[in-house]
């Protein structure tokens, strides 16, 4: 049988989940300060408000996305299962975490289409991979195994440059993405892992066809803070000023939507509940993603899984999605943007 990574990449990917699951959002976090208009009269029926949202050309419940977190070893794959299974249930989208290890490794991912047939599902390559040798190659194939409805393009220059494993040389990476933008026979996503896409990246990566950006910015999950942890401790002192680097949600979202308003955006980076979903679409988002909650949800600190309480997790977060409109006077996405 296949293995799915060596020992010492199943280790790493592990301790990932084990030190995002233990990450809590900022204390002060960035949506905290922001105030969606309030309606005493709102006029409209709370359990007749529609969140129903197309994406990538299939109607989603929410605009809701689990975005990617881990792959690569048996235990992303059996929470890749439950968040696929998942997925198909709610009705929402999946971007699954880095398909590098299990590819590079001959072990197919097929069996998430299996499972979820009629779910958005969306493939994910590093930039600095997708740059590199047989980087479009590889794209197709992390497409093609999954059958995939568009491809994420993750920059994570930050993690990158902390991570002992870590990937240095980011020539490139936008020539490659703009390769892959017209010669892939799916969508191309481009998203961050935590410290945010400026306005002009992100004015970079419209100019060469890219439509649909996940901005995910600071106040979830630092990826730069995990593998800060897992360098020795004099190692540490060289890196630990840039911990704080990096944009924070409301303002990758405003940001991102100044550029032009076709692009398709989703905001992630410490979503914590359905209030601040709605924080997001009203600053401008088309979608919210969330990660850390979703793993905190779904796995116990023993490490057992548990789909009922993820769905219930995902249904409190519709209802506040809902409410939170009605609060507004609003029936619908539609209308419910920022002035």
């Amino acid at each position: 049988m296949t293995q799915i990574s060596s020992p010492h990449t199943a280790d790493r990917k592990n301790t990932h989940l084990d030190l995002a699951k233990a990450s809590q959002p900022l204390f002060d976090h960035p949506l905290d300060s922001v105030n969606l208009p309030y309606c005493a009269l709102p006029e409209c029926d709370l359990n007749k408000i529609s969140l129903t949202t197309e994406f990538f050309g299939t109607e989603l419940t929410a605009p809701l996305m689990i975005t990617g977190m881990t792959g690569g070893t048996e235990r992303a794959m059996a929470m890749n299962r439950v968040l696929a299974d998942t997925a198909q249930k709610k009705k929402i989208a999946l971007g699954l975490g880095s398909q590098r290890a299990s590819l590079e490794s001959g072990q197919s991912q097929a069996e998430l289409r299996r499972l979820a047939p009629d779910a958005v599902l969306i493939g994910n390559l590093g930039g600095a991979q997708l740059a590199g040798k047989d980087g479009l190659k590889l794209a197709r194939a992390a497409i093609e195994d999954i059958e995939a409805d568009a491809l994420a393009v993750h920059f994570n220059p930050l993690q990158e440059a902390i991570q002992p494993e870590g990937d240095h040389d980011w020539r490139g990476v936008l020539a490659a993405i703009e390769t892959a933008v017209s010669k892939l026979n799916c969508p191309v996503l481009v998203k961050e892992v935590g410290a945010g896409l400026s306005g002009d990246v992100v004015r970079r990566l419209a100019a060469i066809g890219v439509r649909h950006i996940d901005v995910a910015a600071r106040g979830g999950t630092n990826w730069a803070e995990i593998e800060l942890k897992r360098r020795p401790a004099a190692d540490r002192v060289h890196y630990a000023p840039f911990l704080s680097c990096g944009l924070m949600l409301p303002d990758a979202i405003m940001q991102a939507r100044a550029v032009s308003d076709n692009l398709c955006i989703i905001a992630s980076g410490g979503v914590r509940h359905g209030l601040d979903a709605a924080k997001c679409l009203w600053l401008g988002a088309n979608l919210v993603g969330m990660a850390g909650q979703i793993l905190r949800a779904a796995e116990d600190d023993s490490g057992q899984l548990h789909p009922v309480r993820l769905n219930d997790m995902l249904d409190n977060v519709q209802r506040q999605l809902q409410l939170s409109l009605f609060l507004a006077g609003q029936t619908s996405l539609k209308s419910f943007k920022k002035p």
